[in-house]
């Protein structure tokens, strides 16, 4: 076995298993309709999504967990940003001039990982001050 070990491979299937459920409480209290929180895991097939939506799956797919991972990061951050709850989840649904005036939550919706490691940076540089 390699020095660098995956992601799924360090997480146990009961731990993959609460980060989906994770996942999908954080896409409730942010009101996320389905179609994106699909894409912001990395669009799997429409099937898989609501099997893993009805029974999270003892494994996940290594980019799906990393995807998960800056989800949780982003709601992490700004519930410290925020010290109201309301606040904190709605910001991903108020326009943003840093993201060209869009929102957190279409950029995060764009489909590449790339797009959630953006809105997980720059939540996590607001953060910095309270860290």
């Amino acid at each position: 076995m390699s020095a660098k070990r995956q992601l799924a491979e360090t997480v146990p299937s009961a731990g993959q298993a609460l980060a989906l459920e994770g996942f999908f409480k954080i896409m409730s209290l942010w009101n996320v309709e389905n179609e994106e929180a699909r894409i912001i895991l990395g669009s799997p097939a429409v099937r898989t999504f609501f099997a893993w939506k009805k029974s999270p799956p003892a494994k996940l797919p290594e980019d799906t967990l990393r995807r998960i991972g800056y989800v949780a990061g982003i709601w992490k951050a700004l519930q410290i940003v925020y010290s109201d709850p309301k606040l904190a989840d709605t910001w991903i649904s108020r326009p943003n001039d840093f993201f060209g005036g869009q929102t957190p939550l279409r950029r995060m919706a764009a489909g590449d990982v790339t797009d959630l490691a953006a809105v997980r940076a720059y939540v996590d540089a607001a953060r910095a001050p309270w860290s």
